[in-house]
């Protein structure tokens, strides 16, 4: 993966775990804009992004620290999600 010049928006009350997590579910979000990703892959990523930040309205916020720093709209990827079968490709 390239060298990016950006951090990834974390909170520091988060366990180690919960911060590999999410920085997992970046990952997958980065993965998906620039070579795609399965449809299953996210998911679960996002699924364990959910457990970590269950509140929509943190989740935006997060999504749109993201964008700031990355470029990458992690719910561009999300919306496609919802609407997709586990082994489609997802990229914006």
């Amino acid at each position: 993966m390239e060298n990016k010049e950006y951090s990834y928006p974390l909170d520091l009350d988060w366990s180690t775990e919960e911060i590999l997590h999410v920085m997992s579910f970046y990952q997958a979000i980065e993965i998906g804009y620039t070579e795609g990703i399965l449809a299953g892959k996210l998911s679960e990523a996002y699924k364990d992004f959910k457990d970590i930040v269950p509140s929509k309205a943190e989740e935006k916020t997060i999504f749109k620290d993201f964008e700031k720093v990355s470029g990458m709209a992690p719910f561009k990827l999300i919306k496609q999600l919802k609407d997709s079968e586990v082994d489609q490709i997802i990229k914006p």
